[in-house]
């Protein structure tokens, strides 16, 4: 089993309030900043500045959450013009989220802290389709491995990621690309049965763009879209700095727009798609292959660009990682020539940090953002 620490995300909290009915939600607030503050802690009263909250209020809150073994006293810091302030630290091992990527061919699992700092990691072969039966009980198979040593209790949930469509609201499954047999499978109300645990299912390309926006990924962007290129083609948008999923949680389908009317088919059942494109030239196996891939996936980066007027583009996939200075130049090239062309500014083109890690540890976010009142849309 493989381990490894990330760092704890960054994010400017928002303004607390005093009232009883928010009472969960300034929980939240409190909790975020002990997180963001990481083995330094922070005192009551910088709480209470950060926040909006009363001083009153805040050692309310407090107290609870140390009674709730989440919050532990960890010494005293100076201060200015009075007496040493109590330093207040999150306990990160008090619980732990799974996240789970299914992939089409592979299952990778990781058991986080409440920091978000993977201390498990899993991988293992899957076929998405094998069918509901084998791949819920691959599944469910690496999350008990991963849970094995957990107290009982600790354990918050897991975040799934996958191939999309899907409905998050619900999460159902629609005929996602090349598998139309899981089309209207309740995968997220099967795996919760198996589990005894709460499951939450997203696309990859939203958990990947969730975990961006809460860390540092995007270098202070409030709007990037991420583009994840492996077995298949998506997009992941963050818009004012939430992730945007859509009225009916289908925003980011990016692989599917039609870039040329009499192109090859695609498995959707459209023709000229810039997944089927894109795949395609990789398929080539040559760098002039990749760099085709790289022309049109940026053609493609282009449209969102103009459409949202985001600030970055970030690219990821394991595609893009096995060759991401030709995906980086390729993009960026063609962005460039369109920001010319429109008299406008370059758009930064950056391989997204995170690397082989970043869909599953953006899907163990779906159990952690909630957690720390990081609610999306």
């Amino acid at each position: 089993m493989n381990t490894h620490v990330t760092h704890a995300q960054h994010a400017q909290p928002t303004a607390g309030v005093n009232l009883t009915a928010l009472r969960g939600h300034n929980a939240a607030l409190v909790l975020d900043l002990l997180r963001t503050a990481g083995e330094h802690g922070i005192s009551r009263l910088e709480l209470a500045e950060r926040t909006g909250l009363t001083p009153q209020a805040v050692s309310k809150i407090t107290a609870r959450l140390r009674g709730e073994g989440l919050v532990v006293e960890a010494g005293r810091r100076a201060s200015t013009g009075g007496k040493p302030r109590t330093v207040l630290r999150l306990v990160a091992d008090a619980g732990h989220a799974v996240g789970l990527h299914l992939d089409r061919d592979e299952l990778h699992t990781v058991l986080t802290d409440l920091s978000g700092a993977v201390v498990a990691n899993r991988r293992a072969p899957l076929d998405l389709g094998a069918g509901a039966e084998a791949v819920l009980g691959a599944a469910a198979c690496e999350v008990d491995q991963l849970l094995g040593g957990v107290a009982q209790g600790q354990a918050l949930g897991v975040g799934v990621a996958m191939p999309g469509p899907l409905d998050h609201g619900d999460g159902v499954l629609h005929r996602v690309t090349g598998f139309p047999q899981w089309d209207g499978f309740p995968l997220r109300d099967a795996l919760a049965e198996r589990l005894g645990l709460p499951v939450v299912v997203d696309k990859d390309t939203n958990a990947a763009a969730l975990g961006l926006a809460l860390g540092a990924g995007d270098d202070g962007a409030r709007s990037f879209v991420y583009l994840h290129l492996g077995t298949g083609l998506g997009a992941g948008l963050v818009l004012g700095g939430a992730l945007y999923r859509g009225a009916r949680t289908g925003a980011g389908e990016f692989g599917h727009q039609v870039i040329q009317l009499d192109g090859p088919p695609c498995d959707c059942g459209n023709r000229g798609c810039i997944e089927a494109l894109c795949l395609a030239a990789v398929a080539r196996g040559t760098g002039d292959g990749l760099d085709e891939a790289a022309r049109v996936l940026g053609e493609g980066a282009g449209n969102l660009v103009s459409l949202l007027d985001i600030d970055a583009v970030l690219l990821g996939g394991r595609t893009v990682l096995a060759a991401e200075e030709r995906f980086v130049r390729g993009v960026g090239a063609v962005l460039d020539v369109r920001a010319r062309r429109g008299g406008c500014g370059p758009i930064p083109v950056r391989g997204a940090p995170g690397g082989a890690g970043l869909v599953v540890e953006g899907a163990a976010q779906l159990i952690l953002a909630p957690l720390f009142g990081r609610l999306v849309r």
